[in-house]
Protein backbone atom coordinates (compact mmCIF):
# COMPACT_ATOMS: atom_id res chain seq x y z
CA UNK A 1 0.00 0.00 0.00
CA UNK A 2 2.73 2.28 1.50
CA UNK A 3 4.89 1.91 -2.14
CA UNK A 4 1.54 2.36 -4.47
CA UNK A 5 0.87 5.63 -2.82
CA UNK A 6 4.87 6.26 -3.35
CA UNK A 7 4.46 5.37 -6.92
CA UNK A 8 1.26 7.68 -7.53
CA UNK A 9 3.09 10.39 -5.39
CA UNK A 10 5.69 10.57 -8.09
CA UNK A 11 3.87 9.81 -10.82
CA UNK A 12 1.76 13.23 -9.73
CA UNK A 13 4.87 15.10 -9.29
CA UNK A 14 6.56 13.66 -12.85
CA UNK A 15 3.01 15.27 -14.30
CA UNK A 16 3.37 18.46 -12.37
CA UNK A 17 7.04 18.92 -13.61
CA UNK A 18 6.06 18.13 -17.07
CA UNK A 19 3.18 20.89 -17.25
CA UNK A 20 5.77 23.10 -15.54
CA UNK A 21 8.14 22.57 -18.47
CA UNK A 22 5.29 22.89 -21.44
CA UNK A 23 4.57 25.65 -19.55
CA UNK A 24 7.90 27.13 -19.96
CA UNK A 25 8.35 26.33 -23.26
CA UNK A 26 5.43 27.73 -24.54
CA UNK A 27 6.48 30.84 -22.61
CA UNK A 28 9.80 30.60 -23.67
CA UNK A 29 8.47 29.97 -27.52
CA UNK A 30 6.44 33.04 -27.13
CA UNK A 31 8.30 35.27 -25.34
CA UNK A 32 11.13 34.14 -28.62
CA UNK A 33 8.63 35.00 -31.51
CA UNK A 34 7.76 38.71 -29.75
CA UNK A 35 11.78 38.84 -30.03
CA UNK A 36 11.83 37.94 -33.68
CA UNK A 37 8.67 39.96 -34.31
CA UNK A 38 10.20 43.13 -32.30
CA UNK A 39 13.69 42.80 -34.02
CA UNK A 40 11.63 42.58 -37.50
CA UNK A 41 9.82 45.53 -37.18
CA UNK A 42 13.31 47.38 -36.04
CA UNK A 43 14.75 46.46 -38.92
CA UNK A 44 11.78 47.53 -41.38
CA UNK A 45 11.53 50.95 -39.73
CA UNK A 46 15.17 51.61 -39.21
CA UNK A 47 16.12 54.00 -42.36
CA UNK A 48 19.51 55.69 -41.98
CA UNK A 49 20.42 58.82 -43.43
CA UNK A 50 23.48 61.27 -44.35
CA UNK A 51 24.60 63.16 -40.96
CA UNK A 52 22.83 66.54 -41.19
CA UNK A 53 25.82 69.50 -42.35
CA UNK A 54 24.76 71.79 -39.83
CA UNK A 55 26.14 69.75 -37.00
CA UNK A 56 29.80 70.21 -36.60
CA UNK A 57 30.42 67.65 -33.85
CA UNK A 58 28.67 64.51 -33.14
CA UNK A 59 26.43 64.06 -30.27
CA UNK A 60 25.87 61.18 -27.67
CA UNK A 61 22.84 60.05 -25.87
CA UNK A 62 25.18 58.32 -23.61
CA UNK A 63 26.77 62.05 -22.22
CA UNK A 64 23.00 63.64 -22.71
CA UNK A 65 23.55 66.14 -25.27
CA UNK A 66 20.79 67.79 -26.40
CA UNK A 67 19.34 66.59 -29.89
CA UNK A 68 16.54 67.32 -32.18
CA UNK A 69 13.95 65.47 -33.91
CA UNK A 70 11.16 66.02 -36.76
CA UNK A 71 8.04 63.98 -36.95
CA UNK A 72 6.52 63.55 -40.17
CA UNK A 73 2.98 62.66 -40.19
CA UNK A 74 2.52 61.68 -43.93
CA UNK A 75 -0.68 60.98 -45.86
CA UNK A 76 0.23 58.11 -48.49
CA UNK A 77 -2.05 56.40 -50.64
CA UNK A 78 -2.00 53.78 -53.29
CA UNK A 79 0.18 55.31 -56.26
CA UNK A 80 0.92 58.31 -54.55
CA UNK A 81 4.34 59.50 -53.28
CA UNK A 82 2.44 61.70 -50.44
CA UNK A 83 2.65 64.92 -48.52
CA UNK A 84 3.53 65.70 -45.42
CA UNK A 85 0.07 67.07 -43.08
CA UNK A 86 2.10 67.30 -40.01
CA UNK A 87 5.28 68.55 -39.51
CA UNK A 88 6.53 68.68 -35.56
CA UNK A 89 10.30 69.68 -34.78
CA UNK A 90 10.85 68.79 -31.00
CA UNK A 91 14.30 70.04 -29.66
CA UNK A 92 15.17 68.10 -26.71
CA UNK A 93 17.18 68.85 -24.07
CA UNK A 94 18.12 66.06 -21.50
CA UNK A 95 20.37 68.23 -18.78
CA UNK A 96 17.25 70.38 -18.63
CA UNK A 97 14.49 68.08 -18.55
CA UNK A 98 12.52 69.76 -21.31
CA UNK A 99 11.41 69.80 -24.13
CA UNK A 100 10.43 72.00 -27.05
CA UNK A 101 7.82 71.10 -29.35
CA UNK A 102 6.89 73.28 -32.88
CA UNK A 103 4.36 72.80 -35.19
CA UNK A 104 5.05 73.83 -38.69
CA UNK A 105 1.86 75.05 -40.89
CA UNK A 106 1.71 72.71 -43.91
CA UNK A 107 1.29 75.19 -46.21
CA UNK A 108 4.43 77.51 -44.91
CA UNK A 109 5.46 79.00 -48.28
CA UNK A 110 9.57 78.39 -48.26
CA UNK A 111 12.22 77.06 -50.25
CA UNK A 112 12.21 73.60 -51.05
CA UNK A 113 16.11 72.63 -50.73
CA UNK A 114 17.11 70.34 -52.99
CA UNK A 115 14.42 70.90 -55.24
CA UNK A 116 15.36 74.55 -56.66
CA UNK A 117 12.10 76.15 -55.93
CA UNK A 118 10.01 77.41 -53.66
CA UNK A 119 6.61 76.51 -52.21
CA UNK A 120 4.52 74.75 -49.36
CA UNK A 121 6.80 73.10 -46.99
CA UNK A 122 5.17 69.92 -46.85
CA UNK A 123 5.67 69.44 -50.67
CA UNK A 124 9.07 69.00 -49.84
CA UNK A 125 8.55 65.42 -48.74
CA UNK A 126 6.64 64.29 -52.08
CA UNK A 127 9.63 66.16 -53.94
CA UNK A 128 12.36 64.16 -52.18
CA UNK A 129 10.97 62.06 -49.04
CA UNK A 130 12.08 62.77 -45.77
CA UNK A 131 15.81 63.68 -46.64
CA UNK A 132 14.40 66.56 -48.81
CA UNK A 133 11.85 67.62 -46.26
CA UNK A 134 14.82 67.24 -43.16
CA UNK A 135 17.18 69.61 -45.71
CA UNK A 136 13.99 71.92 -46.21
CA UNK A 137 13.28 72.55 -42.45
CA UNK A 138 17.03 72.96 -41.60
CA UNK A 139 16.81 75.83 -43.96
CA UNK A 140 13.79 77.17 -42.82
CA UNK A 141 14.74 77.14 -38.73
CA UNK A 142 18.68 77.55 -39.41
CA UNK A 143 19.19 74.75 -36.92
CA UNK A 144 20.24 70.85 -37.43
CA UNK A 145 17.65 68.01 -37.28
CA UNK A 146 19.42 64.87 -36.18
CA UNK A 147 16.97 62.35 -35.96
CA UNK A 148 13.56 62.19 -37.94
CA UNK A 149 10.13 59.43 -37.28
CA UNK A 150 8.09 59.43 -40.44
CA UNK A 151 4.26 57.97 -39.59
CA UNK A 152 2.06 57.04 -42.45
CA UNK A 153 -1.63 58.16 -41.41
CA UNK A 154 -2.75 55.69 -43.74
CA UNK A 155 -1.37 52.94 -41.45
CA UNK A 156 -3.11 54.35 -38.54
CA UNK A 157 -5.73 52.77 -39.55
CA UNK A 158 -4.57 49.08 -39.14
CA UNK A 159 -2.77 49.69 -36.19
CA UNK A 160 -6.16 51.35 -34.71
CA UNK A 161 -8.16 48.45 -35.89
CA UNK A 162 -5.72 45.72 -34.28
CA UNK A 163 -5.71 47.62 -31.15
CA UNK A 164 -10.08 47.72 -31.08
CA UNK A 165 -10.21 51.35 -31.44
CA UNK A 166 -9.26 54.39 -29.35
CA UNK A 167 -10.62 56.88 -27.24
CA UNK A 168 -9.84 60.73 -27.79
CA UNK A 169 -11.41 64.26 -26.16
CA UNK A 170 -12.66 66.05 -29.21
CA UNK A 171 -12.81 69.68 -28.29
CA UNK A 172 -14.78 70.81 -31.23
CA UNK A 173 -18.19 69.05 -32.81
CA UNK A 174 -17.28 68.43 -36.04
CA UNK A 175 -18.89 66.82 -39.21
CA UNK A 176 -17.40 65.29 -42.53
CA UNK A 177 -19.66 63.81 -45.01
CA UNK A 178 -21.64 60.70 -43.53
CA UNK A 179 -19.00 61.61 -40.46
CA UNK A 180 -20.19 63.26 -37.07
CA UNK A 181 -17.35 63.68 -34.26
CA UNK A 182 -18.97 65.44 -31.20
CA UNK A 183 -17.40 67.15 -28.73
CA UNK A 184 -16.09 65.27 -25.70
CA UNK A 185 -15.09 61.88 -24.85
CA UNK A 186 -15.75 59.74 -28.71
CA UNK A 187 -14.78 56.33 -29.56
CA UNK A 188 -12.87 55.58 -32.64
CA UNK A 189 -12.19 52.67 -35.19
CA UNK A 190 -9.74 52.52 -37.56
CA UNK A 191 -11.57 54.31 -40.33
CA UNK A 192 -13.13 56.55 -38.33
CA UNK A 193 -9.96 57.82 -36.86
CA UNK A 194 -8.52 58.36 -40.10
CA UNK A 195 -11.22 60.55 -41.39
CA UNK A 196 -11.06 62.31 -37.73
CA UNK A 197 -6.91 63.12 -38.47
CA UNK A 198 -7.96 64.35 -42.31
CA UNK A 199 -10.57 67.00 -41.37
CA UNK A 200 -9.62 70.48 -42.04
CA UNK A 201 -11.83 72.64 -44.28
CA UNK A 202 -14.58 72.34 -41.90
CA UNK A 203 -12.66 72.93 -38.77
CA UNK A 204 -12.17 76.94 -38.59
CA UNK A 205 -8.54 76.18 -36.93
CA UNK A 206 -7.74 74.41 -40.36
CA UNK A 207 -4.22 73.10 -40.02
CA UNK A 208 -3.75 73.91 -36.41
CA UNK A 209 -6.77 71.93 -35.39
CA UNK A 210 -5.62 68.91 -37.84
CA UNK A 211 -2.32 68.58 -35.85
CA UNK A 212 -4.18 68.53 -32.77
CA UNK A 213 -6.18 65.66 -33.93
CA UNK A 214 -3.55 63.99 -35.21
CA UNK A 215 -1.14 64.39 -32.04
CA UNK A 216 -4.47 62.98 -29.85
CA UNK A 217 -4.00 60.20 -31.85
CA UNK A 218 -0.61 59.14 -31.58
CA UNK A 219 -1.31 59.81 -27.75
CA UNK A 220 -4.04 57.27 -27.74
CA UNK A 221 -2.43 54.82 -29.89
CA UNK A 222 0.74 55.08 -26.82
CA UNK A 223 -2.10 54.97 -24.21
CA UNK A 224 -3.94 51.92 -25.45
CA UNK A 225 -0.72 49.75 -26.73
CA UNK A 226 0.07 49.73 -23.35
CA UNK A 227 -3.08 47.58 -21.69
CA UNK A 228 -2.49 44.22 -20.91
CA UNK A 229 -5.57 43.37 -23.72
CA UNK A 230 -3.27 44.96 -26.36
CA UNK A 231 0.39 42.99 -25.17
CA UNK A 232 -1.81 39.99 -26.24
CA UNK A 233 -1.42 41.27 -29.45
CA UNK A 234 1.65 42.60 -29.49
CA UNK A 235 3.10 40.76 -32.65
CA UNK A 236 0.60 42.19 -34.70
CA UNK A 237 1.00 45.39 -33.67
CA UNK A 238 4.39 45.59 -33.95
CA UNK A 239 3.86 44.02 -37.84
CA UNK A 240 1.50 46.67 -38.24
CA UNK A 241 4.14 49.35 -36.68
CA UNK A 242 7.09 47.92 -38.90
CA UNK A 243 5.10 48.61 -41.94
CA UNK A 244 4.32 51.96 -41.39
CA UNK A 245 6.75 54.29 -39.29
CA UNK A 246 10.57 54.72 -40.64
CA UNK A 247 13.32 56.49 -38.15
CA UNK A 248 17.01 56.71 -38.17
CA UNK A 249 16.80 56.01 -34.32
CA UNK A 250 18.87 52.70 -33.70
CA UNK A 251 17.90 50.30 -31.23
CA UNK A 252 20.70 51.19 -28.79
CA UNK A 253 19.55 54.67 -29.44
CA UNK A 254 15.52 54.04 -28.84
CA UNK A 255 16.54 52.07 -25.99
CA UNK A 256 18.58 55.25 -24.29
CA UNK A 257 15.67 57.41 -24.81
CA UNK A 258 13.12 54.75 -22.84
CA UNK A 259 16.04 54.71 -19.77
CA UNK A 260 16.99 58.15 -19.28
CA UNK A 261 14.05 60.72 -20.90
CA UNK A 262 10.96 58.69 -19.95
CA UNK A 263 10.48 61.58 -17.58
CA UNK A 264 10.31 64.60 -20.55
CA UNK A 265 7.05 64.57 -21.61
CA UNK A 266 5.72 66.10 -18.39
CA UNK A 267 7.81 69.00 -19.21
CA UNK A 268 6.76 70.15 -23.17
CA UNK A 269 6.48 73.20 -23.82
CA UNK A 270 4.39 73.92 -27.07
CA UNK A 271 5.47 76.41 -29.62
CA UNK A 272 2.96 77.57 -32.44
CA UNK A 273 2.97 80.59 -35.01
CA UNK A 274 0.31 83.19 -34.02
CA UNK A 275 1.35 86.08 -35.62
CA UNK A 276 1.60 85.18 -39.40
CA UNK A 277 -0.94 85.57 -41.77
CA UNK A 278 -2.59 83.47 -45.41
CA UNK A 279 -2.91 84.66 -48.61
CA UNK A 280 -3.39 83.18 -52.04
CA UNK A 281 -0.86 83.08 -55.24
CA UNK A 282 -2.52 81.66 -58.77
CA UNK A 283 -5.05 80.37 -56.76
CA UNK A 284 -2.92 78.48 -54.14
CA UNK A 285 -3.46 79.18 -50.60
CA UNK A 286 -0.01 79.84 -48.47
CA UNK A 287 0.73 80.55 -44.97
CA UNK A 288 3.41 83.62 -44.29
CA UNK A 289 4.80 83.56 -40.75
CA UNK A 290 5.52 86.34 -39.47
CA UNK A 291 9.75 87.14 -39.97
CA UNK A 292 10.03 88.67 -36.42
CA UNK A 293 8.31 86.15 -35.16
CA UNK A 294 9.96 83.04 -36.87
CA UNK A 295 13.59 85.14 -36.02
CA UNK A 296 12.33 84.87 -31.92
CA UNK A 297 11.57 80.73 -32.64
CA UNK A 298 14.71 79.92 -34.13
CA UNK A 299 16.95 81.81 -31.27
CA UNK A 300 14.65 79.90 -29.07
CA UNK A 301 15.17 76.21 -30.44
CA UNK A 302 18.85 77.22 -31.02
CA UNK A 303 19.33 78.22 -27.50
CA UNK A 304 17.63 75.07 -26.26
CA UNK A 305 19.97 72.99 -28.25
CA UNK A 306 23.18 74.74 -26.87
CA UNK A 307 24.04 76.24 -30.55
CA UNK A 308 24.95 79.63 -30.97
Amino acid sequence: MKEEKKWYKQKKYQIVLSIVLLMGLGVGGYAFSIYKSFNSALDNMHHPIDKTEKRENDISMQKQDPFSVLMLGVDERANDSGRSDTMIVLTVNPKEKSVKMLSIPRDTKTEIVGNGTVEKINHAYARGGAEMSIATVEHFLDMPIDYYVKVNMEGFKDIINTLNGVTVVNDMDLTYKKYHFPKGEIELNGQEALIFSRIRYEDPRGDFGRQIRQKQLIQAILDKGTNLSSLLKIDDILGKLGENIKTNFTLKELLSIQKQYKSLNKNIEQIQFKDGNGGKEAGVWYFYPDETELSGIKQTLKDHLLLK
